[in-house]
């Protein structure tokens, strides 16, 4: 009440005077002389040069009696539109162009409603429409000013507050930039802003929110010894190539470089807006998806779920990006007790989320490979839509463990394409590998055997069979960002197969991102390969987590070639060479050409063969696996004419060993050469 009190004392004033101002103009009347026809109640004019006419007089009394009826209505009337617009409420000191915007509006309504009132209604006092218009414009400048001052006193005191204040360099275009030197001008005495690195041109050598603009293309290193910065400050949705770059020149300067996170990258509504240090994930960082969101949303929307390996790293970001689009329930499976338990504790926590948008979820645990849970399941359910997540993935484990790879990747898709046929479910969507692109090792054997099956059923399917195909994403479970992240901290060294190995990476969000885009656009039978940009060198990744972790390379980790496990390539691949005319349906998706349809009888023939020697040794059943995937692996690799498509050779530039197209090797012996 005490603030509200002050406020209308704050606005009485200025509405007041702004009423007194505007009959002082109007009629053009001396301050003195109108002050005091007011308080004292007798009209007298001071000497002017010339004569005092009459018409002097009468303009004087007639201002000091439409002062006096009008004053109480005017700033009664102006303060009831305040107090219901709760203009009141908006801070001086924390002003913005809204606020601003808002209160000059709000003078305006004022004025227009004053000037409505005297047309309805004889009895209200007759203000001259020039007084109303006056009033109105000194009104509106007068609350402006009032903010706009307020603002700037309290931005002017920050600077100065901390004499030690790091100077920072922001590298951002116009609008981020203005955004962080306005944050840190209103919140932080630790940083003094002393120049802007603009990326692009547009304004370069300016001067943006008072602060100098640099032109990068002058050189970074030369803006950072010219300004002695000591921090940089980077907006988070740079790409990764941008903050690798910079990252390391600062590195090389003594220069502290932080990232700033955009309110997008602020999980469940929790805003924390602060500095951060880079992470991996932000140096290999692409564009944004530009998603088709209506087109996603009417495939998705009110409709049931099913999402397989919902505990694992891509399957619960499948879980927590369907939210945004309203399907009317999500089925989390997983056969990970704790895993669901997990799932089920974070989504309790975004409850007002989960209500928002009307979402059902349920959490089951049981194994793809129960045919009777599973029919159960789909009886009970329903699912519209299933993605299809749920597989062993670990490359030397599985070399190991054949017989579980082949149980869970390929009996486990089996059974739930089946029953995804049997109940007319609308999308289906497996989650593939790069390793099924001539596999040398047991998991990339199993998904390529489940891409089969899929392709061989949708030929006879009314349900869209479709296979979304990427390499590997960083922070998943058992990747080998966790394992590098582990050995850094325990002070090294940090283990690499191999000098040249690489491999093809995106982060978990920007896969899903595509994957759900992918659903929606993609065909029956269709097989969608992602577009993962350029291969990075895992001895980079290895030296670029060194140097994030503020240590050097060899100096205080160092780094040990173990050579290449069983089953491990040097280079992984997306395309067999019947797909590299792929065309692409999306900026980040490519459509791999359909090849000849796969019979059924041979894939039900080969699975005969696999579920025989299922429960045989780890040897035989490796043998029928080099079986099945051979004759997979030649039939991909017969060359077909070119189409009028988009060429992706920069995807098949990694020297492969002609072995491998004919023969592909998943037994337990080490692949140098292998691509």
């Amino acid at each position: 009440m005490k603030r509200l009190a002050i406020a209308v004392c704050c606005y009485a004033v200025i509405f007041a005077a702004a009423f007194f101002a505007a009959l002082e103009l109007r009629f053009d009347l001396n301050l003195i002389d109108f002050a005091n026809s007011i308080l004292r109640n007798q009209v007298t004019l001071r000497p002017r040069p010339g004569f005092v006419t009459p018409f002097q007089v009468e303009q004087l009394i007639y201002a000091k009696d439409v002062f006096r009826s009008g004053l109480m209505i005017v700033v009664l009337l102006k303060l009831a539109i305040v107090f219901i617009s709760r203009d009141w409420l908006r801070r001086l000191r924390y002003s913005t162009t809204h606020d601003v915007a808002w209160s000059a509006g709000i003078c305006l309504i004022s004025g227009i409603l004053i000037a409505a009132l005297q047309i309805a209604r004889e009895t209200m006092p007759q203000i001259p429409r020039g007084v109303i218009i006056i009033d109105t414009v000194l009104s509106a400048g007068a609350v402006v000013t009032a903010r706009v001052i307020a603002n700037m006193l309290r931005t002017m005191r920050r600077p100065g507050a901390n004499s030690q204040a790091s100077r920072t360099l922001i590298y951002a275009n116009g609008g981020d930039a203005v955004h962080l030197v306005t944050t840190i001008r209103s919140s932080s005495n630790r940083l003094r802003v002393v120049g802007i690195v603009s990326p692009s041109d547009a304004a370069k050598n300016g001067v943006v929110a008072g602060v100098q603009v640099f032109d990068a293309s002058r050189g970074l290193e030369q803006i950072i010894q010219q300004t002695r910065a000591e921090v940089l400050l980077l907006p988070s949705q740079l790409t990764g190539r941008t903050i690798r770059e910079v990252s390391e020149i600062c590195r090389r300067n003594g220069v502290d470089a932080h990232l700033v996170p955009s309110v997008d990258e602020i999980p469940s509504g929790r805003f924390h807006l602060k500095m951060r240090d880079i992470t991996i994930d932000d140096l290999l960082r692409r564009e944004p998806n530009q998603l088709d969101l209506n087109g996603i949303r009417s495939v998705l929307a009110d409709r049931v779920i099913l999402v397989t390996g919902a505990a694992g790293s891509i399957g619960s970001e499948v879980c927590r990006q369907l939210l945004t689009f309203g399907p009317r329930r999500i089925v989390l499976l997983d056969q990970s007790e704790f895993g669901i338990f997990q799932m089920e504790q974070e989504f309790e926590s975004l409850n007002h989320q989960i209500d928002r948008y009307k979402c059902q979820l349920d959490f089951v645990v049981e194994d793809i490979t129960d045919q009777h849970a599973m029919t159960r399941l789909f009886m009970q359910h329903r699912p519209a839509v299933v993605f299809h997540a749920a597989a062993y993935k670990h490359v030397p484990l599985m070399e190991s463990n054949p017989q579980a790879a082949v149980r869970n990747n390929v009996f486990g898709t089996r059974a739930l394409v089946d029953l995804a046929h049997k109940f007319s479910v609308e999308r289906f969507v497996m989650i593939s590998t790069d390793k099924a692109v001539r596999p040398t090792n047991v998991m990339g054997a199993t998904k390529l055997i489940a891409e089969q099956y899929l392709h061989s059923v949708s030929a006879r399917s009314k349900t869209r069979f479709i296979t979304v195909r990427f390499g590997n994403v960083l922070n998943s479970a058992g990747s080998v960002v966790p394992t590098f992240r582990r050995q850094i901290e325990e002070g090294g060294p940090v283990t690499v197969t191999d000098p040249e190995m690489q491999r093809y990476f995106m982060t978990i969000p920007e896969a899903v991102q595509l994957v759900l885009q992918s659903g929606a656009v993609g065909e029956g039978g269709d097989v969608l390969i992602l577009d993962m940009g350029e291969p990075v060198k895992i001895v980079d990744l290895a030296k670029d987590m060194i140097r994030l972790s503020g240590q050097e390379y060899p100096t205080d980790i160092d780094i040990v070639y173990t050579g290449l496990r069983p089953g491990e390539k040097l280079y992984e691949e997306l395309f067999y060479e019947t797909e590299v005319n792929a065309s692409r349906v999306h900026e980040k998706i490519l459509r791999a050409p359909r090849a000849a349809d796969v019979k059924p009888s041979v894939v039900e023939a080969e699975l005969l063969q696999l579920s025989q020697h299922l429960h045989a040794s780890c040897e035989e059943l490796r043998e029928v696996l080099w079986q099945v995937t051979s004759r997979i692996v030649n039939d991909a690799s017969v060359a077909q004419p070119a189409a009028p498509t988009i060429s992706l050779a920069a995807y098949t530039s990694a020297p492969r060993d002609p072995d491998n197209i004919t023969k592909p090797d998943i037994s337990r012996t080490t692949r140098r050469d292998a691509a």
